[in-house]
């Protein structure tokens, strides 16, 4: 079971620290932008570093808790700002958004149990909750 929880630290950071590489564009900064992100272009390279330092710590199982909440800071406005499908006209384009806020909510959820739970087994955290030493 260990592994699985490996395998999932894995498949979540992912599509953290691979994104976070395009948040250094300033295609990216005038497409948030347009979106109604404030200081977009301050943001948008800042919300590229949260990614990716959260995305890390999770894979890496190093202080994941505090790498989790990184990215529940950045999910949380993102997901409200970016993908805002209930003001779009276009009903593709309102389908697209709808589909990226849920799949942020998911995300959000995942980040959030990690936030609880930690790291799990196979990390280099190398104690509990609690502070006692992890036996591996």
């Amino acid at each position: 079971m260990k592994y699985i929880v490996l395998l999932g630290r894995i498949l979540f950071s992912a599509i953290f620290i691979l994104a976070a590489f395009g948040h250094f564009t300033a295609d990216a900064a005038k497409f948030a932008a347009n979106q109604g992100m404030p200081m977009a272009s301050f943001l948008v390279p800042l919300s590229g570093v949260i990614v990716f330092l959260g995305g890390l710590s999770i894979l890496l199982g190093y202080k994941a808790r505090v790498g989790a909440w990184l990215l529940v800071i950045f999910l949380i406005p993102c997901t409200l700002i970016m993908h805002r499908f209930w003001g779009l006209a276009d009903p593709m384009a309102a389908n697209l958004q709808h589909v990226m806020f849920m799949k942020n909510l998911s995300l959000l959820g995942a980040a959030l149990l990690i936030t609880y739970f930690g790291s799990g087994p196979l990390s280099l955290s190398h104690t509990y909750s609690s502070g006692k030493k992890s036996k591996k």
